[in-house]
């Protein structure tokens, strides 16, 4: 906990001055163009990754980048989600994965956590991704890990659409959903591209995107 303080420390000598003037214009309003929406492992840093900027990102993390479809009952996605959209305008929603994902372990073997039984209602949610590539490959195992973490964020993608204030951005041409995999190992990151139905490096997934990325709000 140490270094985390003293983190704090640097920040305000070394880092804050030199961004006077950012945090001043954010100190009261936001306007990020992408909500991101990644697992809360600790070795994703979503800002480390892009490469972006406070308050480019509106950042929504969970075990296993999970998106409960939409339902009456409010939690704290639903209401996340519901806010980057409507309120903020957001024009991308990145749902992003990740290699050696806890999450998926779990959902691939879910007795492993009945220490864990929120964790494993949890996950519930994850199920239907497990299920489809069980259906291909019979048996699972960690081998099939980066599989089932692909077909995970084609189903949180799914579930996204399910909610509201997306779908009518969908419809309206406002918002455009990304589906990502996140190597920790390489740092390489693969993008589903609907034509191809797969994953494919980054720099071949927008070759082709950038002339139809919509606008801002």
């Amino acid at each position: 906990m140490d270094h985390v303080i003293s983190g704090v420390a640097k920040f305000q000598r070394e880092v804050f001055p030199n961004k006077r003037a950012v945090f001043k214009k954010l100190a009261n309003e936001q306007n990020p163009e992408v909500l991101f929406i990644t697992c809360a492992d600790s070795r994703i840093d979503p800002c480390l990754v892009t490469q972006t900027e406070p308050g480019e990102l509106f950042i929504c993390r969970n075990a296993g980048n999970v998106i409960p479809p939409h339902t009456e009952h409010t939690g704290g996605m639903t209401a996340s989600i519901e806010f980057a959209v409507a309120a903020l305008g957001v024009s991308h929603i990145v749902l992003c994965g990740h290699t050696d994902c806890g999450a998926m372990k779990g959902a691939i073997d879910p007795d492993s956590l009945d220490s864990m039984p929120h964790v494993k209602q949890w996950l519930g949610y994850c199920w239907g991704a497990v299920d489809k590539v069980r259906q291909k490959c019979g048996e699972l195992n960690h081998e099939h890990m980066e599989e089932v973490t692909r077909e995970n964020v084609l189903l949180q993608l799914e579930h996204l659409r399910s909610h509201p204030s997306v779908a009518a951005g969908l419809k309206e041409g406002n918002i455009k959903l990304h589906g990502w995999v996140y190597n920790i190992g390489t740092g390489a990151v693969e993008c589903y591209d609907e034509q191809k139905q797969a994953f494919v490096p980054m720099k071949q997934a927008y070759a082709k995107q950038n002339s139809q990325t919509p606008a801002k709000k």
